[in-house]
């Protein structure tokens, strides 16, 4: 397949490509800043441009032309800006979302974040409320799509070597995972079609991924 990936210069996307390119697909790596095309191009990724706050649907959909699936990976990031949270976290991925339906792409994987269903204590601060909400809308925008869609929700993202092994439910305590073991996930969800439809919360643990997904089909 060939895989468009949103906010394909995160940390999570970096180690999704060389995975994906080793499984014979083509990751498309659409990102802001043409700086990147090297190191992108090095990582197996095709190099693609698309500012994720800036243009519309209708531009995401031509970025994603020729695609057959859509990766959101993308993220506002630890800034202390809480309009970030809002235009990146939650209005990429519905961009995204609209942008797949105009491109007749059905396959969606979305990158999101534990436990951002709960209630949230009344004295949270107001970054991590808006990061919050803004990934819980943006499930809920996908939930309700008619793509075909697989919504991983990671704990506490790590930069530690990843180890293949994890644990998936749909609810789990919250836990540390590495980001590498995130993107392995990704790769192996993506064109696995039982996965579709299905909400996993993901953190570090004992099986491996294979039997991790196993466990919870």
């Amino acid at each position: 397949m060939r895989i468009a990936i949103v906010g394909g210069h995160g940390k999570v996307a970096l180690q999704l490509h060389p995975i994906l390119a080793a499984a014979g697909h083509t990751p498309l790596a659409l990102v802001r800043n043409e700086a990147y095309r090297a190191e992108l191009e090095g990582l197996g990724a095709e190099f693609g441009l698309l500012d994720i706050e800036s243009q519309d649907a209708d531009e995401f959909a031509a970025a994603f032309d020729g695609c057959d699936a859509v990766v959101f990976a993308a993220g506002g990031g630890p800034d202390g800006n809480v309009e970030r949270k809002r235009t990146v976290d939650l209005e990429g991925s519905t961009k995204s979302i609209a942008a797949a339906k105009k491109a007749g792409i059905k396959r969606f994987v979305q990158i999101s974040a534990i436990s951002v269903d709960e209630p949230l204590p009344a004295d949270t601060g107001e970054v991590w409320r808006a990061y919050t909400e803004a990934k819980r809308d943006a499930d809920i925008a996908l939930r309700d799509s008619d793509l075909e869609w697989t919504i991983l929700r990671p704990g506490r993202l790590t930069d530690e070597p990843g180890t293949g092994r994890v644990k998936l439910a749909e609810k789990l305590d919250r836990d540390d995972i590495p980001r590498a073991d995130v993107a392995a996930v990704v790769a192996a969800v993506i064109d696995d079609d039982a996965t579709i439809g299905k909400q996993w919360e993901l953190v570090q643990g004992e099986a491996s991924i294979e039997e991790a997904i196993a466990a919870v089909l």
